[in-house]
């Protein structure tokens, strides 16, 4: 799985390059052909208000590339009245009592609570408010190191790709425990200057920018701090992210360590996709602090949170449900229960489904496929983050997808999402995000989104996991307002009606990297809610 990781290493590299950055230019782009285009220059640097919502934000407005959400609400969607929509969220699992959330999660009612029957005869007992196919789990193996272990799984080639992505795996291992250990270092020694500065531990990243002297070794401390604060994670929470990472590394290096059967505790036979009757109704899992559904929280959060309630954040959907769908562990996914998480969500409603998620390796990628055609056949639409790995996905894998050869699609009802950066210009892209002329489909917010996290909490996230649920929010707000508009419409109304970026950008954060942003996805654009509720009453219109 491409897992929100905060990214540690690059924030190492950014620090040695912080010198190299690039200017900000005036860049042109193209709105639909109700406006006019416009040469948009940056004003201000973003303030904290601003950056907890940007993805709502308009870029002609506020010269920041948002969706243009808040404008959609305030100019088109005022009085109207949309119909209810379910929105899957195949994720980790979602905190179906935070405060921002209880009243948007979908509820069964064809099942009668805590009973023990299956009253709607769907296979799966006491549903009441989505599946967890992960059962009592929470960690998982990498894919490629559950096919070394079990060779039958794929062929010869895949074999030696996955040997491949082991062997490399450990190499970038080595290399990122020893920044992780320097970047563990440095925030530690950082950190005692500024509480020593301060007389205090609990300070503010406000704080830290105020900081006003020509010391040197304060200088680099608050450089530092302001780069890490930046997570919107405390000093305490920080240092045990990086040594997580840090452990993960060390983990992948020890090549002697046994490999761990998760799946027993689950109890079903994960290469038999008739085995059905498995997991739970549990869709929070069993984590005292539920930390293992803080992904899953912050997506749902994303798409649904209840907008205009004077807490938290806003949803980018008003009147959506979120039928939860535990399929995504701390590891890789299983082809089987992305599949059947996936006909779960379509069978019980779905009209949209969110997909945060991904890997390099699918055994059983045809379970996955036909997940999807039956998806189409049902008319829901899919939205699938394009990844975090800084590749080209044309040319790399990620599944899953809908083209086994990267070239032709099998179905019509996927759209693939990658991230952007709030700063508009130059490094509007995401350094982490993938892209790929073909097999990118749109970019959308999702470096700093602000959304919800277990226990009443809202954090910063970042990754093309959040960009992937701006665009389910649209795809959610298109099809409450315009029902009668098929999956496949919704889908390419998302992608013509962005906005369109014709200047050159950085790619991968690598400043010597420079192209078109015309060339890292099939629509060139940028999902814009504004537009898109355009051109979707045009084509109700046309109907």
């Amino acid at each position: 799985m491409n897992k929100i990781k905060f990214l540690f290493v690059s924030i190492f590299a950014a620090l040695v390059l912080a010198s190299c950055g690039a200017s900000k230019s005036v860049s042109t782009i193209s709105l639909l052909p109700e406006t006019a285009p416009l040469n948009i220059t940056k004003k201000a640097p973003i303030n904290e208000g601003d950056l907890k919502r940007w993805s709502h934000l308009d870029l002609v407005k506020d010269t920041i590339p948002g969706m243009s959400v808040d404008k959609a609400y305030s100019e088109l969607l005022k009085g109207k009245k949309g119909v209810k929509v379910i929105v899957g969220v195949v994720d980790s699992g979602v905190d179906i009592d935070h405060e921002d959330l209880k009243s948007v999660i979908w509820t069964n009612k064809k099942e009668i609570p805590g009973n023990g029957i299956d009253d709607d005869n769907n296979g799966y007992i006491d549903d009441i408010h989505g599946w967890n196919f992960l059962g009592d789990i929470t960690k998982e193996n990498l894919e490629y190191e559950r096919i070394l272990n079990n060779k039958n799984l794929v062929d010869e080639a895949t074999y030696q790709e996955a040997k491949a992505a082991h062997d490399k795996k450990v190499a970038e291992s080595t290399e990122g425990k020893t920044q992780l250990e320097k970047i563990l270092e440095g925030t530690t020694k950082a950190d005692a200057v500024l509480v020593k500065y301060f007389g205090k531990s609990g300070y503010s990243v406000e704080e830290v920018n105020a900081i006003e002297s020509q010391d040197s070794i304060l200088k680099v401390s608050k450089s530092m701090m302001q780069r890490m604060l930046s997570f919107g994670m405390s000093v305490p929470d920080l240092k045990t992210a990086i040594q997580k990472e840090l452990d993960a590394d060390i983990a992948a290096i020890n090549e002697n360590a046994p490999m761990i059967n998760y799946r027993k505790v689950v109890g079903d036979n994960p290469e038999d996709i008739t085995d059905t009757k498995y997991g739970n109704n549990n869709v929070m899992g069993i984590s005292p602090d539920k930390s293992q559904i803080m992904h899953g929280t912050h997506v749902a959060g994303i798409i649904a949170q209840v907008r205009n309630n004077g807490i938290g954040g806003d949803g980018i959907s008003n009147n959506t449900e979120i039928l939860v769908v535990r399929a995504v562990p701390d590891g890789d996914e299983y082809d089987k229960d992305v599949a059947l998480g996936i006909r779960y969500a379509v069978d019980n409603g779905a009209k949209v489904i969110n997909g945060s998620f991904g890997k390099d390796f699918s055994p059983h990628k045809q379970w996955v496929y036909d997940a999807i055609k039956y998806a189409e056949s049902k008319d829901v639409l899919i939205v699938h983050a394009a990844g975090n790995d800084a590749k080209d996905i044309d040319f790399e894998n990620n599944f899953p997808n809908d083209s086994d050869d990267k070239k032709t699609e099998f179905a019509d009802n996927v759209i693939t999402i990658g991230a952007l950066n709030f700063e508009y210009g130059p490094k509007i892209v995401a350094r982490f995000s993938n892209i790929g002329k073909l097999n990118v489909d749109a970019f959308a917010p999702g470096v700093k989104i602000y959304a919800s996290t277990p226990n009443n909490t809202y954090k910063f996230l970042q990754g093309t996991s959040m960009a992937s649920p701006n665009v389910a929010g649209v795809a959610a707000l298109i099809r409450s307002y315009y029902p009668k508009l098929s999956a496949q419409q919704v889908k390419h109304i998302l992608m013509d009606s962005g906005v369109a970026i014709t200047t050159d950008v950085v790619v991968a954060g690598n400043p010597r990297d420079v192209r078109s942003f015309t060339n890292l996805s099939k629509s060139g654009k940028i999902v814009n809610a504004y537009n898109a509720l355009l051109m979707a009453e045009k084509m109700s219109k046309n109907k």
